[in-house]
């Protein structure tokens, strides 16, 4: 492709993200504010019978301790003064980034709450629920919260505090689904769940079953409704958040277990930072700050023997769900709603022309500079670490060529998720000091070193393919081996490799989503984390795909760039006039 082509495809690209731009956005329902009084939930008639009686509760503390007694200086925060939160960004109406950029939701809110009566600064940093406890539990971070629904596998990771909430289980089906209960759940069906969670439990270790096992609610949600799954077990508040009025799906029962409570995470040894959460949360159900977030953000009746912080908390006066939910005024029925089309339901999930307009400002300001940051720095760590493991692959040194062979097979075959949680949890604690507890510069350096492992393959295989007799022939007009190698051989061996090098750094780009498994805060986002978070919250994936236009704007022009510069390093500059008569055939002619 020629430059021209190419300056062609960039203003086209701009052009068309002008266009989209273009006047103004409006946002489909934001399922990360808070819903109101008005969408309270009476106590579901579908109701399960609980998994155990109120004589199972054994970890709900009898009372707590003063709140004037608790000593903020001794908590262990990794930063004093400073409650650092691992948090995640989708699923409202719990956790979850607003419109504005800012963690919010239920139990983040309740926490804010908690740290004003500690006298603590709190900061939410987003990650992954796969990593949350194992973070928490090496103390990156003080507390995790996350709807976490407190089981006695988790508790030999992480300590808990004292509930905050309950955890119903909800049975969501599509409309029209013989699927009636949890008891009509069997073999041969497939039944999502979110990777990781108590509900993936339930289904294997309570009801035998093999499940469908996803990343993210609003991954398997879009499943659901287009029913390549036949049902979702799901936490009641990502349900009833999630399920729409007209969507294709409904929650049909509930169930929930009187022991098995939300709470707050924290590292078990920190057990002075427990007992301080939990005086903070018996003095915010005492002074009605939990009633008050509990009526404005997840507003349904509690379901009976239970009642969160200790089992000294008073009762927290709520309003009558059930009366305001009898009331509210149904919708009138319009007769059965007709099934939606393939092609109509695709564009309903991937379509939202005005989410596009909401998405792109923020992938600009947010995503785009973060991903080319930790795509560019991770690129330069690769290349020059890279070049020596090739250099040390195809020396006759072993003490050389096997510790990079040994290191280039360690990179190559480990899962990027796995290498990047390791070096963020393992050399995190390590170097906390030095990056101030900030993964962002462990994210780079994971990065980098996975992209060395494969750019030195790439560097070696181009240098090897070099033919034997241009090293001889630069050791025989004089030059020394070290000479040969770097200015005949090694220039000759890049070139060739320039196409598969640019892959790389493709490959590079797309794997830099994978640092926000470390914890970033918001505005640390690279572009599919922003966009994942405004499809959370509006339950749409047309977010996703915006995001998903911004990698090809980066990696197609880079594709035909290098295509180009291969070509014109191949072929040599283009002739725009004559060559010039050589002196010696001028001197032939006269």
């Amino acid at each position: 492709m020629s430059v021209r082509r190419l300056a062609a495809l960039l203003a086209s690209t701009l052009m068309v993200m002008g266009l989209v731009l273009a006047g103004p956005a409006s946002a489909d329902v934001d399922q990360c504010a808070p819903p109101g009084i008005d969408s309270a939930s009476a106590l579901p008639t579908n109701l399960a019978a609980a998994a155990a009686g109120p004589d199972a509760d054994r970890y709900t503390t009898p009372t707590v301790k003063p709140l004037q007694d608790i000593r903020v200086d001794q908590l262990g925060l990794s930063t004093p003064g400073v409650l650092t939160v691992g948090t995640l960004s989708d699923a409202p109406p719990s956790i979850c980034i607003d419109s504005a950029g800012q963690f919010t939701g239920f139990d983040n809110e309740l926490l804010r709450a908690v740290a004003d009566k500690l006298g603590l600064r709190v900061d939410f940093v987003g990650t992954e629920f796969s990593g949350l406890l194992a973070q928490t539990a090496s103390r990156r971070f003080d507390v995790a919260s996350s709807s976490i629904t407190t089981t006695d596998a988790r508790r030999r990771t992480v300590g808990f505090t004292n509930g905050y909430d309950f955890g119903y289980f909800s049975l969501v089906v599509p409309t029209g689904s013989p699927i009636t209960g949890f008891d009509q759940l069997g073999p041969g069906q497939r039944i999502g769940v979110v990777q990781g969670t108590v509900q993936e439990s339930y289904v294997i270790d309570t009801l035998h079953l093999e499940p469908v096992k996803y990343p993210d609610y609003n991954t398997v949600y879009a499943s659901l409704k287009t029913r390549q799954i036949d049902a979702w077990v799901a936490p009641s508040q990502q349900a009833s958040g999630t399920v729409q009025p007209g969507d294709p799906a409904q929650i049909i029962e509930n169930t929930f277990s009187l022991d098995n409570f939300v709470a707050w995470a924290v590292a078990k040894e920190n057990q002075p930072l427990i007992d301080a959460l939990n005086s903070g949360l018996d003095a915010i159900i005492a002074d009605g700050t939990w009633a008050r977030l509990y009526t404005d953000w997840v507003p349904r009746a509690l379901p009976p023997g239970w009642k969160p912080g200790s089992k000294a908390a008073p009762e927290p006066q709520l309003p009558d769900f059930n009366a305001i939910a009898a009331a509210r005024e149904e919708p009138e029925d319009t007769g059965p709603v007709g099934p939606k089309s393939v092609l109509s339901q695709l564009a309903d999930s991937f379509l939202d022309w005005d989410l596009y307009k909401q998405a792109i400002p923020d992938l600009l300001k947010t995503g785009l500079p973060n991903t080319l940051i930790l795509t560019v720095s991770a690129g330069i760590i690769g290349l020059v670490l890279g070049m020596g493991l090739a250099m040390a692959g195809i020396s006759r040194a072993v003490w050389l060529r096997w510790p990079a062979r040994i290191y280039t097979d360690i990179f190559r075959g480990l899962p990027e998720v796995v290498i990047i949680l390791l070096i963020g949890l393992g050399v995190g604690p390590i170097v906390g000091h030095l990056t101030g507890n900030n993964p962002y510069p462990l994210g780079i350096a994971a990065l980098g070193l996975m992209a060395a492992a494969y750019i030195g393959e790439i560097f070696r295989s181009g240098i090897q393919s070099v033919e034997a007799g241009q090293l001889e022939a630069a050791r025989a007009l004089g030059f020394s081996y070290r000479s040969s190698m770097r200015l005949v051989v090694v220039p000759q061996g890049v070139r060739r490799v320039l196409p598969a090098l640019m892959n790389q750094f493709i490959s590079l780009l797309k794997a830099s989503s994978l640092v926000y498994f470390l914890g970033l805060i918001a505005n640390q986002r690279e572009l599919f984390q922003v966009g994942r978070d405004l499809n959370a919250q509006t339950g749409n994936l047309s977010p996703l795909v915006a995001a998903g236009l911004f990698y090809l704007m980066l990696t197609i022009p880079l594709t035909h760039l290098v295509n180009y510069i291969d070509n014109r390093l191949r072929r040599g500059r283009p002739a725009t006039e004559e060559d010039p008569v050589p002196p010696a055939a001028t001197q032939e002619m006269i």
